[in-house]
């Protein structure tokens, strides 16, 4: 069975810099996509950006692609979230799941949580 387990997070000041980490085990995840999301407090968890484990195509929410780069090391079995210029709502725990073809996200991993202070 799949597995995820993020890490990375932290306690951080405006305008750090962060790179969460998410390892993936338990099957090969080739023809999936896996994604990066985050829940704010008080807020649903949303969709913040996703790439393809074969080919490495990447998607982003509209309002993060300046700030945020989704990347991955197939042979560590782990995708990156690289965020710049960290604000206070960045603050939320953030998760990575993983998409079949075709398919929905699911194999949540238990997230890791970002504060930032202004």
């Amino acid at each position: 069975q799949a597995q995820l387990a993020e890490s990375g997070g932290g306690l951080v000041q405006t305008g750090s810099s962060l790179r969460l980490s998410c390892a993936a085990s338990g099957r090969t995840f080739a023809g999936y996509t896996l994604g990066w999301f985050r829940q704010a407090p008080g807020k649903a968890r949303v969709f913040v950006a996703g790439i393809t484990w074969d080919d490495g195509n990447t998607y982003y929410e509209n309002s993060m692609e300046d700030r945020f780069t989704i990347s991955r090391d197939n042979t560590k079995n782990t995708i990156y979230l690289q965020i710049n210029n960290l604000t206070p709502e960045d603050t939320a725990v953030y998760y990575c799941a993983a998409a079949p073809s075709g398919g929905y996200y699911g194999n949540w991993g238990r997230g890791t949580q970002v504060t930032v202070s202004s």
